[in-house]
């Protein structure tokens, strides 16, 4: 039998005890793994381990996908109207409410995000996104196709059947949701893999989605390695479609995967460089909050961070140097204390990858301004870090380091920027700032880039797409954009007396 996680949470932001089982989630059950053995959780404030988790391999997602399989056949897939699923999907995210300070603390524990950006943000944005294509379930459509009087046709949108999913560590519970959410809503049946990083709210939603009446193998959650779950998820014969976040490289792994398989439909939200344009009309103010935010949240470890700020030469100087004071006043920490804004990164792992960037980018001549060093004495904490007199070609201009780590880069000429920005294989996100409303809206036209955002950084909405332009990614997520992700279009022709002869084809 699966062994049970079990916390007692202490801390000015939360108080309470938390258990629950930490098997894999196979037809309704935590089980074991098929090899019976575990994986390491490790607390990333402190680098030890939190608890094991079941690990699952190969034969764990052969045996998901028939349990999957057999309720999308009997009581999933066109055997569940929209209005039960939007009934179960609603529950789900009521659940999720009365849960929310539970999953935050989970979510901070785990992951090493601070209680407050966890609650406020990632918690509630993940029951906003369920209560969402909750609302969805119920009005998917087609259409009436009119040919000749002769003939009725329509369309049906129609669920895809058994599809595999595999998300982040950065953003655990929201990844989860954004996931869930339109697959659910569209009839699917899952087999989802989380991060074997940040698997604890993944694992602690079963049993939400159990209470929550969903049949058994609608929902599959098998925690596993990339080269093992992630693999057997992406090659399956009988998995019809994979969603991935997460990085380029890996999503390239998955379109080979895919493409040598049963050719499954494949979506992809991937890395970015995002550049984030101050102009020299900005809200100064403004301006360094939201570029603060747009990089530091979530320690950097976000897709669409704005981590290339061009800075209009006019106002280069005095942004910098408000940049640099607003910078310096994060507060680092534990991520349980009101004042803490950045905590540790996820992993040892993403610590020395975070590091050696901002070595390379000491090796390659760039100036570090502020930050460059470790946070403390354990666990896996970075200084907030600011780089200036960079060049295009250096890795830290060029690659996406997923931690906090912005480059200021200083500019003169409007189009000038704009092809600085594009210049990227990515196509994330891009933000800009100024108080011209026309100069706004034609830079936004010509930024390569899925999301655009004007006066504001990292703000997503449920109901707003979300995805990437270039090698950023395929596909979108939220809002109605995604149920294309997961429904097959098909039109039925209907004879209303046509009669067919041989001589009618001529």
């Amino acid at each position: 039998m699966p062994s049970t996680f079990t916390h007692e949470f202490n801390h000015p932001t939360f108080k309470g005890n938390v258990s629950f089982s930490t098997g894999i989630f196979i037809n309704g059950q935590f089980v074991d793994g098929s090899d019976n053995t575990t994986i390491d959780v490790i607390n990333p404030t402190n680098g030890k381990v939190l608890t094991k988790i079941s690990e699952a391999t190969a034969n764990d997602v052969d045996i998901a996908v028939e349990a999957a399989q057999k309720a999308y056949d009997t009581v999933w897939g066109l055997n569940a109207p929209g209005a039960l699923r939007s009934k179960l999907l609603t529950k789900l995210s009521l659940l999720m409410a009365e849960h929310a300070d539970e999953l935050a603390a989970i979510e901070a524990l785990d992951n090493g995000s601070t209680f407050g950006w966890a609650r406020n943000a990632d918690v509630a944005g993940s029951i906003d996104c369920i209560r969402y294509y909750g609302g969805w379930a119920d009005k998917i459509s087609g259409q009436t196709i009119e040919t000749t009087e002769k003939k009725l046709v329509y369309t049906r949108h129609e669920p895809m059947g058994v599809v595999g999913q595999i998300i982040p560590w950065n953003f655990p519970l929201l990844m989860l949701s954004w996931k869930l959410g339109p697959a659910l809503a569209t009839g699917n049946t899952i087999i989802l893999k989380p991060s074997e990083f940040t698997p604890l709210t993944a694992i602690r939603m079963c049993q939400l989605i159990n209470e929550a009446g969903f049949p058994p193998g609608v929902v599959n959650i098998l925690t596993g390695y990339g080269h093992t779950v992630g693999n057997a998820i992406s090659s399956h014969m009988k998995i019809e479609k994979v969603a991935f976040t997460g990085s380029t490289l890996v999503g390239r792994k998955i379109m080979e995967a895919a493409s040598k398989s049963n050719l499954k439909n494949v979506t992809l939200e991937l890395g970015g460089k995002s550049p984030n344009i101050i102009f020299d009309d900005a809200d100064l103010d403004q301006a360094v909050n939201w570029a603060a935010f747009g990089i530091f949240w979530n320690h950097g470890q976000t897709c669409c961070a704005g981590s290339r700020i061009f800075v209009h030469a006019k106002v280069y100087d005095e942004f910098l140097a408000r940049f640099t004071a607003k910078t310096q006043s994060l507060k680092v920490g534990d991520p349980f204390l009101r004042e803490t804004f950045q905590g540790p990164q996820v992993s040892e792992v993403q610590y020395n990858r975070i590091m050696s960037y901002i070595n390379s980018g000491k090796q390659e001549g760039a100036t570090v301004h502020s930050g460059g060093e470790r946070h403390g004495t354990e666990g896996f904490f970075i200084q907030p870090t600011i780089f200036t007199n960079t060049k295009p070609d250096m890795k830290i201009v060029q690659e996406e380091i997923f931690g906090p780590v912005g480059v200021v880069i200083k500019f003169e000429d409007d189009e000038d920027v704009v092809r600085q920005a594009n210049d990227t294989v990515y196509g994330l996100a891009a933000a800009l700032f100024t108080t011209n409303l026309n100069r706004a809206i034609s830079v936004a036209h010509k930024l390569k880039a899925g999301t655009t955002w004007i006066n504001c950084v990292n703000q997503l909405h449920s109901n707003v797409p979300f995805g990437g332009f270039k090698q950023s990614g395929i596909g979108r997520e939220l809002g109605e954009y995604a149920l294309h992700n997961y429904s097959n279009v098909k039109a039925v022709h209907i004879n209303l007396g046509h009669e067919m002869t041989l001589n009618a084809m001529g």
